[in-house]
């Protein structure tokens, strides 16, 4: 592991990664830049944090991935939502549905949207994990991110962050979140520990489990709920190269945030190359 060498890279590029930590068996062994002082927009790793959230309830016995969602959200729909389950939405495997809802109402424009429910294949869109959200709101009966700041930042040890809202009032969990990159590790390793951080269960090892292993298929590899496959383990991803990698067989975890607007792998293949040893 030459952790040097990769932050020799991150310089000499001038790729705008903010901070990134390596942890090896759950001890931090290396970090660099701006990890616990300044949060940074996580995009679409905030999804991550409702999947954690959408465990407690399933733990709890409250809401179960194979639940029509229409049972926990009383609304017009168009026809076929009657058919789809909440795993549907987990998995991202509902295709027809927009990147992300629009107008006042997201509940209308989402359960508005023409889908096939008999038609299931990857299709990421935002429209999915809102909706998750809608329905946890409904099952705790309390809003959603003062449960997430009581029952999840609070045990990880979690104090600076911000969250969204849609324009109705709900938890928006698939972006819009800000965490410190020390903080997004937390959740790289309450995940590698089976649900557990410092010794306090959030979440069960049946759950994290399920949640990390492959639901869906996609060219990426595959798909948990709403956590990536990564080689032989997996990770959680934002839009513009916010990352927390976790190979739990070699005990590691790589996280950095980074604003880099395109589409290339410079940065991940550095980090394979030297915090990973793969070439």
């Amino acid at each position: 592991m030459d952790f040097d060498s990769f932050v020799n890279d991150i310089r000499e590029n001038g790729w705008n990664v903010f901070g990134t930590e390596v942890y090896k068996d759950g001890r931090l062994i290396h970090s660099w830049g701006d990890v616990q002082d300044g949060i940074h927009e996580i995009y679409s790793a905030t999804k991550a944090v409702l999947s954690v959230a959408f465990g407690i309830a399933y733990d709890r016995g409250l809401i179960g991935p194979d639940d029509p969602i229409l049972q926990y959200i009383s609304a017009t729909a168009a026809p076929g939502w009657e058919k789809v389950t909440i795993r549907r939405l987990l998995t991202m495997s509902l295709p027809g549905l927009p990147f992300r809802p629009e107008g006042d109402n997201w509940i209308r424009f989402s359960l508005g949207c023409d889908i096939d429910p008999d038609e299931c294949e990857f299709n990421y869109s935002n429209i999915c994990t809102y909706l998750v959200g809608v329905a946890l709101t409904k099952v705790f009966g309390t809003d959603l991110g003062k449960l997430i700041e009581d029952e999840i930042f609070m045990t990880l040890g979690i104090s600076d962050f911000e969250y969204a809202y849609s324009p109705e009032g709900y938890f928006y969990g698939a972006s819009g979140m800000k965490l410190c990159v020390h903080d997004l590790s937390k959740f790289g390793l309450l995940l590698m520990n089976g649900g557990s951080y410092e010794g306090k269960r959030i979440v069960s090892d049946e759950y994290v489990r399920m949640a990390t292993c492959v639901q869906q298929m996609n060219r990426e590899g595959g798909y948990g709920f709403y956590i990536w496959k990564y080689r032989d383990g997996y990770s959680i991803n934002g839009k513009w190269k916010q990352k927390c990698y976790i190979l739990p067989n070699d005990g590691v975890i790589v996280t950095y945030l980074s604003h880099i607007e395109d589409d290339s792998h410079d940065l991940l293949e550095s980090m394979e190359k030297n915090i990973l040893g793969i070439l």
